[in-house]
């Protein structure tokens, strides 16, 4: 995302300045790969967005599908094309918790927890689109992208 601490004008960003790079994982792999020919596992990987629960609970996000799918296919391309022993993806997280500032408005997760940062309100449990997606992605070993 940054090259020299500056913002690379390319390339998209969320609501926190954080931007979305998922060929700069790919290079990364395979950098760290050359350099120290050990396996590499991708850890903590997601996109926090402000979301609210709309009426019907449907929470289509589609922009943390389309996150999440760019980067597998970034890691699939490294391991397929690049020769890079990737041993496993974890996405962050499942579920919405605090950041590490403490604020709710910042979701990670592929299940809505009901909730605010001052009102526990009932703290259901309500899956969003991507979660169905990732549960077809994990079962097909992340064949099935689509």
């Amino acid at each position: 995302g940054r090259l020299g601490g500056k913002m690379n004008p390319h390339l998209d960003a969320t609501e926190w300045n954080w931007q979305i790079d998922p060929l700069g994982l790919r290079y990364i792999l395979k950098d760290l790969y050359t350099k120290y020919r050990l396996p590499l596992f991708v850890i903590e990987n997601g996109i926090g967005v402000i979301e609210e629960l709309p009426e019907d609970e449907l929470i289509n996000d589609d922009y943390r599908i389309e996150y999440h799918r760019d980067h597998i296919q970034a890691m699939k391309d490294a391991v397929e094309k690049d020769g890079v022993p990737v041993i496993g993806y974890l996405g962050w997280g499942l579920i919405d918790i605090l950041s590490s500032q403490g604020d709710m408005r910042k979701r990670y997760g592929m299940v809505y927890v009901n909730r605010e940062n001052h009102d526990l309100k009932d703290m259901r449990r309500i899956p969003k689109k991507s979660y169905h997606w990732f549960k077809q992605v994990t079962e097909s070993n992340g064949r099935d992208l689509s």
